[in-house]
Protein backbone atom coordinates (compact mmCIF):
# COMPACT_ATOMS: atom_id res chain seq x y z
CA UNK A 1 0.00 0.00 0.00
CA UNK A 2 2.83 2.38 0.86
CA UNK A 3 4.58 1.64 -2.43
CA UNK A 4 1.35 2.29 -4.33
CA UNK A 5 0.95 5.69 -2.68
CA UNK A 6 4.51 6.66 -3.63
CA UNK A 7 3.91 5.68 -7.26
CA UNK A 8 0.59 7.55 -7.41
CA UNK A 9 2.22 10.61 -5.90
CA UNK A 10 5.11 10.60 -8.37
CA UNK A 11 3.00 10.20 -11.54
CA UNK A 12 1.49 13.72 -11.61
CA UNK A 13 4.87 15.22 -10.68
CA UNK A 14 6.63 13.47 -13.55
CA UNK A 15 3.79 14.07 -16.03
CA UNK A 16 3.85 17.81 -15.40
CA UNK A 17 7.63 17.83 -15.83
CA UNK A 18 7.28 16.08 -19.19
CA UNK A 19 4.81 18.64 -20.51
CA UNK A 20 7.01 21.65 -19.76
CA UNK A 21 8.94 23.01 -22.78
CA UNK A 22 12.60 22.00 -22.70
CA UNK A 23 14.86 25.06 -22.54
CA UNK A 24 18.51 24.96 -23.60
CA UNK A 25 21.13 26.48 -21.31
CA UNK A 26 24.74 27.42 -22.01
CA UNK A 27 26.49 28.47 -25.21
CA UNK A 28 27.79 26.17 -27.95
CA UNK A 29 29.69 23.92 -27.80
CA UNK A 30 28.71 23.50 -24.11
CA UNK A 31 24.92 23.23 -24.41
CA UNK A 32 22.76 21.41 -21.88
CA UNK A 33 19.24 21.16 -20.45
CA UNK A 34 18.26 20.97 -16.79
CA UNK A 35 16.48 17.99 -15.24
CA UNK A 36 14.99 17.89 -11.75
CA UNK A 37 15.35 14.46 -10.15
CA UNK A 38 11.98 12.78 -9.50
CA UNK A 39 11.28 9.98 -6.99
CA UNK A 40 13.16 6.72 -7.59
CA UNK A 41 15.19 8.12 -10.50
CA UNK A 42 18.83 7.17 -10.99
CA UNK A 43 21.49 7.91 -13.60
CA UNK A 44 20.27 5.09 -15.82
CA UNK A 45 16.60 6.08 -15.85
CA UNK A 46 17.55 9.72 -16.46
CA UNK A 47 19.83 8.60 -19.28
CA UNK A 48 16.94 6.77 -20.95
CA UNK A 49 14.77 9.89 -20.77
CA UNK A 50 17.30 12.05 -22.61
CA UNK A 51 19.10 9.44 -24.73
CA UNK A 52 22.43 10.01 -23.00
CA UNK A 53 24.83 7.62 -21.29
CA UNK A 54 24.89 7.67 -17.46
CA UNK A 55 28.68 7.72 -17.79
CA UNK A 56 28.36 11.17 -19.39
CA UNK A 57 25.79 12.61 -16.98
CA UNK A 58 27.71 11.89 -13.75
CA UNK A 59 31.07 13.50 -14.63
CA UNK A 60 29.32 16.38 -16.43
CA UNK A 61 27.78 17.25 -13.05
CA UNK A 62 30.96 16.50 -11.05
CA UNK A 63 29.24 13.52 -9.44
CA UNK A 64 30.15 9.87 -8.91
CA UNK A 65 28.16 7.32 -10.93
CA UNK A 66 27.94 4.83 -8.07
CA UNK A 67 26.31 7.34 -5.73
CA UNK A 68 22.56 7.86 -5.67
CA UNK A 69 20.60 10.94 -6.75
CA UNK A 70 18.84 13.21 -4.30
CA UNK A 71 15.16 13.96 -4.86
CA UNK A 72 14.73 17.45 -6.31
CA UNK A 73 18.39 17.80 -7.35
CA UNK A 74 18.97 19.65 -10.62
CA UNK A 75 21.11 17.77 -13.15
CA UNK A 76 22.68 19.23 -16.27
CA UNK A 77 22.00 16.96 -19.24
CA UNK A 78 24.71 17.44 -21.89
CA UNK A 79 23.66 17.87 -25.51
CA UNK A 80 25.87 16.16 -28.07
CA UNK A 81 25.62 14.54 -31.49
CA UNK A 82 24.00 11.53 -29.80
CA UNK A 83 20.92 13.36 -28.55
CA UNK A 84 20.95 16.81 -30.20
CA UNK A 85 20.02 17.59 -33.79
CA UNK A 86 19.83 20.78 -35.87
CA UNK A 87 20.19 19.34 -39.38
CA UNK A 88 19.13 16.05 -40.90
CA UNK A 89 16.55 13.64 -39.49
CA UNK A 90 16.15 11.25 -36.57
CA UNK A 91 16.82 7.53 -36.86
CA UNK A 92 13.92 5.13 -37.33
CA UNK A 93 13.70 4.31 -33.62
CA UNK A 94 13.95 7.96 -32.53
CA UNK A 95 11.63 10.96 -32.33
CA UNK A 96 12.41 14.67 -32.04
CA UNK A 97 11.48 16.97 -29.15
CA UNK A 98 11.78 20.75 -29.76
CA UNK A 99 14.33 22.58 -27.61
CA UNK A 100 13.79 26.26 -26.88
CA UNK A 101 15.73 29.45 -26.19
CA UNK A 102 13.98 32.19 -24.18
CA UNK A 103 14.72 35.64 -25.64
CA UNK A 104 15.94 38.20 -23.12
CA UNK A 105 17.36 41.72 -23.20
CA UNK A 106 18.16 43.05 -26.66
CA UNK A 107 18.91 39.69 -28.23
CA UNK A 108 18.36 39.42 -31.97
CA UNK A 109 18.30 36.44 -34.29
CA UNK A 110 21.93 37.00 -35.29
CA UNK A 111 23.23 36.74 -31.71
CA UNK A 112 20.97 33.76 -30.97
CA UNK A 113 22.16 31.95 -34.09
CA UNK A 114 25.81 32.46 -33.08
CA UNK A 115 25.15 31.01 -29.61
CA UNK A 116 23.67 27.82 -31.04
CA UNK A 117 26.34 26.44 -33.37
CA UNK A 118 25.91 29.31 -35.86
CA UNK A 119 22.47 28.04 -36.82
CA UNK A 120 21.45 29.98 -39.98
CA UNK A 121 19.13 32.91 -39.25
CA UNK A 122 16.88 31.76 -42.09
CA UNK A 123 16.48 28.40 -40.33
CA UNK A 124 15.46 30.19 -37.11
CA UNK A 125 12.82 32.11 -39.06
CA UNK A 126 11.53 28.92 -40.71
CA UNK A 127 11.33 26.86 -37.51
CA UNK A 128 9.55 29.65 -35.62
CA UNK A 129 7.40 31.04 -38.47
CA UNK A 130 8.95 34.52 -38.19
CA UNK A 131 8.43 37.12 -40.90
CA UNK A 132 11.21 39.45 -39.72
CA UNK A 133 14.20 39.72 -37.39
CA UNK A 134 12.53 41.38 -34.39
CA UNK A 135 11.61 39.13 -31.45
CA UNK A 136 10.20 40.24 -28.12
CA UNK A 137 11.44 39.43 -24.64
CA UNK A 138 10.37 36.04 -23.23
CA UNK A 139 9.64 34.70 -26.73
CA UNK A 140 10.30 30.95 -26.97
CA UNK A 141 12.33 30.10 -30.07
CA UNK A 142 13.05 26.58 -31.30
CA UNK A 143 16.84 26.31 -31.72
CA UNK A 144 17.25 22.54 -32.06
CA UNK A 145 15.77 19.14 -31.30
CA UNK A 146 16.35 16.48 -28.66
CA UNK A 147 16.65 12.97 -30.12
CA UNK A 148 15.11 10.31 -27.87
CA UNK A 149 14.27 6.63 -28.29
CA UNK A 150 10.54 6.34 -28.90
CA UNK A 151 10.26 3.08 -26.93
CA UNK A 152 12.42 4.16 -23.97
CA UNK A 153 11.82 7.85 -23.25
CA UNK A 154 8.64 9.16 -21.60
CA UNK A 155 9.30 12.41 -23.47
CA UNK A 156 8.34 10.71 -26.74
CA UNK A 157 4.76 11.97 -26.35
CA UNK A 158 6.10 15.51 -26.91
CA UNK A 159 7.51 14.58 -30.32
CA UNK A 160 7.03 16.86 -33.29
CA UNK A 161 8.00 16.90 -36.96
CA UNK A 162 11.06 18.94 -37.85
CA UNK A 163 10.72 21.18 -40.93
CA UNK A 164 12.78 20.10 -43.92
CA UNK A 165 16.27 21.56 -44.09
CA UNK A 166 16.74 24.58 -46.32
CA UNK A 167 18.78 23.86 -49.47
CA UNK A 168 22.39 24.90 -49.18
CA UNK A 169 23.05 28.44 -50.36
CA UNK A 170 25.99 29.63 -52.43
CA UNK A 171 28.75 30.90 -50.17
CA UNK A 172 29.64 34.58 -50.25
CA UNK A 173 32.90 34.20 -52.21
CA UNK A 174 31.95 32.76 -55.60
CA UNK A 175 35.59 32.02 -56.47
CA UNK A 176 35.61 29.28 -53.83
CA UNK A 177 32.34 27.67 -54.88
CA UNK A 178 32.73 23.94 -55.38
CA UNK A 179 31.45 22.87 -58.80
CA UNK A 180 29.75 19.48 -58.82
CA UNK A 181 31.32 16.86 -61.04
CA UNK A 182 29.04 15.14 -63.50
CA UNK A 183 29.52 11.82 -65.18
CA UNK A 184 29.77 12.46 -68.92
CA UNK A 185 28.24 9.75 -71.04
CA UNK A 186 30.41 8.67 -73.99
CA UNK A 187 28.87 9.32 -77.39
CA UNK A 188 27.46 6.23 -79.02
CA UNK A 189 29.35 5.12 -82.14
CA UNK A 190 29.06 2.13 -84.44
CA UNK A 191 32.43 2.86 -86.08
CA UNK A 192 35.37 0.99 -84.63
CA UNK A 193 37.99 1.95 -87.22
CA UNK A 194 39.15 5.61 -87.11
CA UNK A 195 37.94 7.72 -90.10
CA UNK A 196 41.49 8.12 -91.46
CA UNK A 197 41.71 4.38 -92.06
CA UNK A 198 38.70 3.88 -94.35
CA UNK A 199 38.85 0.79 -96.60
CA UNK A 200 39.25 1.48 -100.32
CA UNK A 201 36.84 -1.24 -101.31
CA UNK A 202 33.82 -2.65 -99.64
CA UNK A 203 35.04 -6.13 -98.87
CA UNK A 204 33.89 -8.55 -96.21
CA UNK A 205 35.58 -7.70 -92.95
CA UNK A 206 36.89 -10.45 -90.76
CA UNK A 207 36.28 -9.52 -87.17
CA UNK A 208 39.52 -11.09 -85.92
CA UNK A 209 41.63 -8.90 -88.22
CA UNK A 210 40.11 -5.61 -87.18
CA UNK A 211 42.33 -3.59 -84.94
CA UNK A 212 40.09 -2.68 -82.03
CA UNK A 213 40.62 0.69 -80.47
CA UNK A 214 40.15 0.86 -76.68
CA UNK A 215 36.72 2.19 -75.74
CA UNK A 216 36.96 5.41 -73.80
CA UNK A 217 35.84 5.04 -70.20
CA UNK A 218 33.36 7.55 -68.80
CA UNK A 219 35.28 10.34 -67.12
CA UNK A 220 34.55 12.79 -64.38
CA UNK A 221 34.63 16.20 -65.94
CA UNK A 222 34.56 19.45 -64.05
CA UNK A 223 31.70 21.53 -65.40
CA UNK A 224 32.58 25.15 -65.96
CA UNK A 225 29.70 27.41 -64.89
CA UNK A 226 28.10 29.27 -67.77
CA UNK A 227 27.16 32.29 -65.71
CA UNK A 228 29.74 34.75 -64.50
CA UNK A 229 30.68 34.74 -60.80
CA UNK A 230 28.44 36.90 -58.63
CA UNK A 231 30.14 40.20 -57.87
CA UNK A 232 29.10 43.24 -55.95
CA UNK A 233 27.53 45.83 -58.26
CA UNK A 234 29.22 49.10 -57.40
CA UNK A 235 27.68 52.44 -58.14
CA UNK A 236 24.01 51.60 -57.58
CA UNK A 237 22.16 54.14 -55.48
CA UNK A 238 18.94 53.32 -53.66
CA UNK A 239 18.44 56.80 -52.20
CA UNK A 240 19.09 55.61 -48.67
CA UNK A 241 17.65 52.11 -49.05
CA UNK A 242 14.23 50.47 -48.84
CA UNK A 243 13.89 50.93 -45.07
CA UNK A 244 13.44 54.72 -45.29
CA UNK A 245 9.63 54.47 -45.18
CA UNK A 246 9.86 52.21 -42.11
CA UNK A 247 12.12 54.77 -40.43
CA UNK A 248 9.57 57.51 -41.13
CA UNK A 249 6.82 55.40 -39.52
CA UNK A 250 8.93 54.55 -36.46
CA UNK A 251 9.94 58.17 -35.81
CA UNK A 252 6.58 59.79 -36.60
CA UNK A 253 5.36 61.77 -33.55
CA UNK A 254 8.00 60.11 -31.36
CA UNK A 255 11.19 61.20 -29.64
CA UNK A 256 14.25 60.64 -31.81
CA UNK A 257 17.59 59.70 -30.27
CA UNK A 258 20.80 61.09 -31.75
CA UNK A 259 24.33 59.70 -31.38
CA UNK A 260 27.73 60.48 -32.88
CA UNK A 261 30.72 58.20 -33.10
CA UNK A 262 32.82 55.87 -35.23
CA UNK A 263 31.33 53.44 -37.73
CA UNK A 264 32.89 50.31 -39.21
CA UNK A 265 31.82 47.91 -41.94
CA UNK A 266 30.95 44.22 -42.15
CA UNK A 267 30.65 42.18 -45.35
CA UNK A 268 27.22 41.10 -46.54
CA UNK A 269 25.64 40.04 -49.82
CA UNK A 270 22.50 41.98 -48.93
CA UNK A 271 21.83 45.48 -50.21
CA UNK A 272 23.74 45.44 -53.47
CA UNK A 273 20.72 44.54 -55.57
CA UNK A 274 17.75 45.23 -53.28
CA UNK A 275 18.74 48.24 -51.17
CA UNK A 276 18.22 46.35 -47.90
CA UNK A 277 20.87 47.69 -45.52
CA UNK A 278 21.62 46.23 -42.09
CA UNK A 279 23.63 47.24 -39.04
CA UNK A 280 24.78 46.16 -35.57
CA UNK A 281 24.08 48.67 -32.78
CA UNK A 282 24.15 48.42 -28.99
CA UNK A 283 21.56 50.91 -27.76
CA UNK A 284 18.62 50.24 -30.09
CA UNK A 285 16.51 47.08 -30.26
CA UNK A 286 16.66 44.53 -33.12
CA UNK A 287 14.28 45.58 -35.87
CA UNK A 288 14.78 49.31 -35.27
CA UNK A 289 15.55 51.35 -38.39
CA UNK A 290 18.56 53.62 -37.85
CA UNK A 291 19.43 56.60 -40.03
CA UNK A 292 23.20 56.63 -40.55
CA UNK A 293 24.83 59.81 -41.88
CA UNK A 294 28.43 60.00 -43.07
CA UNK A 295 29.74 63.21 -41.49
CA UNK A 296 32.28 63.68 -44.30
CA UNK A 297 30.04 63.22 -47.35
CA UNK A 298 26.72 64.27 -45.76
CA UNK A 299 25.05 61.21 -47.31
CA UNK A 300 22.56 59.11 -45.33
CA UNK A 301 21.21 55.55 -45.44
CA UNK A 302 18.57 53.67 -43.44
CA UNK A 303 19.63 50.34 -41.90
CA UNK A 304 17.72 47.72 -39.91
CA UNK A 305 19.34 46.67 -36.62
CA UNK A 306 20.13 42.95 -36.53
CA UNK A 307 21.75 42.73 -33.11
CA UNK A 308 24.25 44.30 -30.74
CA UNK A 309 27.91 44.67 -31.72
CA UNK A 310 29.90 41.57 -30.63
CA UNK A 311 32.06 42.32 -27.58
CA UNK A 312 35.47 41.64 -29.11
CA UNK A 313 38.69 43.65 -29.30
CA UNK A 314 38.32 44.93 -32.88
CA UNK A 315 34.91 46.41 -32.04
CA UNK A 316 36.20 48.48 -29.12
CA UNK A 317 34.91 52.06 -29.29
CA UNK A 318 32.57 51.49 -32.24
CA UNK A 319 29.15 53.13 -32.31
CA UNK A 320 27.79 51.05 -35.18
CA UNK A 321 28.74 48.47 -37.82
CA UNK A 322 26.97 48.71 -41.18
CA UNK A 323 26.86 46.38 -44.19
CA UNK A 324 29.35 47.10 -46.96
CA UNK A 325 26.60 47.92 -49.47
CA UNK A 326 25.39 50.66 -47.10
CA UNK A 327 28.95 51.96 -46.69
CA UNK A 328 29.31 52.09 -50.48
CA UNK A 329 26.25 54.34 -50.82
CA UNK A 330 27.61 56.57 -48.07
CA UNK A 331 30.88 56.90 -49.98
CA UNK A 332 32.83 55.40 -47.08
CA UNK A 333 34.24 52.28 -48.74
CA UNK A 334 35.57 49.70 -46.29
CA UNK A 335 37.31 52.14 -43.93
CA UNK A 336 36.07 53.39 -40.56
CA UNK A 337 34.39 56.80 -40.62
CA UNK A 338 32.70 59.33 -38.33
CA UNK A 339 28.92 59.19 -38.42
CA UNK A 340 25.71 60.49 -36.86
CA UNK A 341 22.84 58.16 -35.95
CA UNK A 342 19.18 58.90 -35.37
CA UNK A 343 16.41 56.46 -34.46
CA UNK A 344 13.17 56.19 -32.51
CA UNK A 345 13.61 55.86 -28.76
Amino acid sequence: MKRLLIVLFSIPFFASAQNKPLVIEGVSPNLYINHTVAPKENYYSVGRIYNVSPKEVAPYNNLILDSGLSLGKTLKIPLSATNFLQTGNAAGDEVLIPLYHIVSGKEGLYRISMNYNKLPVETLRQWNKLAGDAVGNNTKLVVGYLKVKKELSPLANMATDKPADNPAKVIENPDKTVIAKERVKPEASNEIIPPAKKLAKETPIVADKIKKEPVAEPVLKEITPVTKPVTYVRGKNFNGGVFKSDYDKQTSNKDVAGEKGEAAVFKSTSGWEDGKYYCLHNTSSPGTIVKVTNNSSGKSIYAKVLDIIPDIKQNSGLLVRISNAAAEELGAGDAKFDCTLSYSK
